[in-house]
């Protein structure tokens, strides 16, 4: 074996070990939920949608001195909200993987992990949408921008597949974060809430994994000009993207009867807030460095989006231990 190939092997045995992953270790959204358990009903005024301090919102001296009854309520339709928005990317992320596994050769590892990876995709819209439905929430989601730009951001997967895998993170970190705060936190949740984000974060650890393998397999065939151009784009996408995640629309936030003063403190203005989002990329950072993304000129823009700060040591590492 030479030491040409020898990446090129681990890379392909690595893409291996996530595929057999997905046919050993997968969810089916209506076999894998007892949607019709009665303790999984959605009652609006269950206490058990107050949202946690592991939310920007929840954390705010405004929403903790609500009563009770619009606490439930506010929380309820956030979390319905955040839950449309992430089925939303996913579909997104659905036909970008398809118009990437379009092009690549016979042979390729990529191909069986990406229909892998957009078959849990599908089943992850399913779930989020049902809840959705229960939530009887009338939400719509992201901001108007990515809703109207839906069609065509897939196309980038074809034409800058290592681009728009950076984007894949983008939607994919704030969700995989904010859900695994919330699970750690032990707070007490409803339980079908729960439910769905223990199969999406168990499921998601996957597709991250992907896409960190994926960029940096691919980061040493840019040319000098690509990574420098990559490299000023990569934070401005991280930041776009995870606004479209985290900071409610403008009807989201009629709805949920947000103060603007309030809803500038929460995005982005608030030490605690600022502090939340710089830990939102601490992964991300670290896969920066590794790919050639951070230079002179791109750290002064991830300082610029309020993004810079400390890149994790390994993956997941969790942002009280980075800091």
């Amino acid at each position: 074996m030479t030491a040409t190939t020898e990446p090129i092997q681990t890379y392909a045995e690595r893409l291996r070990t996530l595929s057999e992953a997905s046919v050993h270790q997968h969810f089916d959204a209506f076999a894998d939920i007892a949607w019709d358990d009665p303790a999984y009903a959605v009652d609006p005024t269950d206490e058990r949608w107050i949202l946690p301090e592991a939310d920007v919102v929840g954390r705010h001296p405004w929403y903790q001195g609500l009563p009770k009854e619009e606490q439930v309520r506010i929380g309820l339709y956030r979390q319905a909200n955040v839950t449309k928005v992430g089925l939303q990317f996913e579909q997104i992320l659905i036909a970008g993987l398809m118009n990437f596994a379009f092009n690549v050769p016979n042979g390729s590892p990529e191909f069986r992990y990406a229909t892998h990876e957009a078959t849990e995709e599908c089943h992850h819209t399913q779930m989020f949408q049902e809840f959705v439905n229960r939530s009887g929430q009338d939400v719509s989601g992201g901001r108007w921008f990515l809703r109207h730009a839906a069609p065509f951001l897939p196309l980038f997967a074809k034409w800058v597949p290592f681009g728009f895998f950076y984007g894949v993170l983008a939607g994919e970190e704030p969700i995989d974060h904010v859900q695994k705060a919330v699970l750690r936190a032990g707070h007490e949740m409803h339980p079908l809430l729960e439910r769905i984000m223990q199969i999406h974060v168990a499921e998601e650890a996957r597709h991250i994994g992907f896409a960190h393998q994926y960029l940096e397999h691919q980061a040493p065939k840019l040319s000098r000009l690509e990574r420098a151009v990559l490299s000023v784009i990569v934070p401005v996408v991280m930041r776009w993207l995870c606004d479209e995640i985290l900071v409610p629309s403008r009807k989201a936030r009629r709805d949920m009867g947000l103060p603007r003063a309030v809803a500038r403190d929460l995005f982005w203005r608030a030490p605690e807030s600022r502090k939340f989002l710089r830990d939102l990329f601490a992964d991300v950072r670290m896969l920066a460095e590794e790919t050639g993304m951070m230079n002179p000129v791109s750290r002064r823009l991830w300082r610029l989006l309020k993004i810079d700060g400390r890149s994790s040591r390994f993956r997941s590492e969790v942002a009280s231990a980075a800091a």
